[in-house]
């Protein structure tokens, strides 16, 4: 059986479709601060070989609800995506961060060892590289976060790293680059209040005639002056945590991997994508530049490839469809 935490959020729950799929049986531990019980409950109507065990609403930093799920369940490895996940909020706020993402990981990991689960894949972010000294970004490259929730990600990373080596904690920790997408059968998709994503927030503007896009900086040293993000699909991201858990699962090492597809796009171009999906318009309204956004990230993911058997199948047009196909679905709802 495995924990997913934050399963009833955006990642989180793509990874439990996925995951169900492959046949295994499942518990989700969310605090629904960000994650939906609307999701929970679409999660658990879906079909397949795999079956929702269990829901727990909880949160993280209390220990009692940690160590409440590892006494009423078997679990057998761990997916932890709970985190707060805003790079402008954290830098406004970075107290609340290190508390949620670090204390939090901490006690589920307390438990973990406790209960003798030696398996977890942990979301972390390409945020851990700060601006990076090349690109694409490659594993190698030097660590150096720019913001509080990029730091947060890296301090679990090393708290990971270091009870490998003294608890055999066995751990792959998971770089994502910009997620984006929804579920192709639309069981799942984003919900986040207040939206922070691009495409959701294009998709939105170009909904909705009253509301205009607020694009960040148009003079970064880009070929457009706007910031280059590598989009990668959320169901693509779903399949590398089923792989990456069958890789601990098979006996593998404890690694780390980017997420991404090579491929960079510009904020303009991804624009240009949305108004040809939609079919609309947008209108923008240029703003300044938002503190702690690097102006590139793009990823070199052949590690992934070569150790996980991992590629990235879905195209950028594919996530801003899906998007949009869910954008309407959640209007009508």
């Amino acid at each position: 059986m495995i924990l997913v935490t934050g399963g009833a959020g955006y990642i989180g729950s793509h990874a439990v479709v996925a995951l169900l799929e492959e046949g295994f049986d499942v518990v989700i531990f969310d605090s629904l601060e960000n994650g939906y019980i609307e999701t929970v409950n679409a999660l658990k109507t879906i079909e397949a070989r795999g079956r929702i065990k269990g829901f727990i609403r909880g949160d993280l930093q209390n220990l009692r609800d940690v160590y409440s799920i590892f006494s009423r369940y078997k679990i057998e490895a761990v997916i932890h995506f709970a985190a707060y996940i805003s790079v402008e909020e954290s830098m406004k706020d970075p107290m609340k961060y290190y508390y949620n993402n670090l204390l939090g990981s901490l006690n589920l990991i307390s438990a973990m060892l406790d209960y003798g689960i030696d398996k977890i894949v942990y979301s972390s972010t390409a945020a851990v590289y700060g601006s990076p000294n090349r690109v694409p970004i490659d594993e190698e490259c030097p660590t150096s976060p720019i913001n509080p929730y990029g730091q947060s990600k890296k301090m679990v990373e090393q708290i990971l790293d270091d009870c490998d080596k003294a608890f055999g904690l066995r751990n792959v920790r998971l770089r994502y680059f910009n997620v984006a997408g929804a579920d192709g059968l639309l069981r799942v998709g984003e919900r986040h209040e207040p939206e922070t994503h691009l495409i959701p927030n294009l998709i939105a503007s170009a909904c909705d005639s009253q509301e205009t896009f607020n694009l960040y900086g148009d003079k970064y040293k880009t070929r457009d002056g706007t910031c280059i993000r590598d989009y990668v699909n959320v169901e693509d991201l779903a399949d590398a945590h089923v792989l990456a858990l069958k890789y601990l699962l098979d006996g593998g090492n404890s690694d780390y991997f980017n997420l991404g597809t090579s491929d960079g796009s510009s904020v303009k171009e991804v624009l240009a994508v949305c108004e040809q999906t939609i079919g609309k318009k947008i209108k923008t309204r240029l703003c300044e530049p938002r503190v702690g956004d690097p102006e590139t990230l793009v990823a070199d993911n052949k590690k992934a490839a070569k150790i996980l058997g991992w590629k990235p199948k879905r195209s950028l047009e594919d996530s801003v469809r899906t998007a949009y196909e869910w954008h309407k679905k959640e209007k009508l709802a």
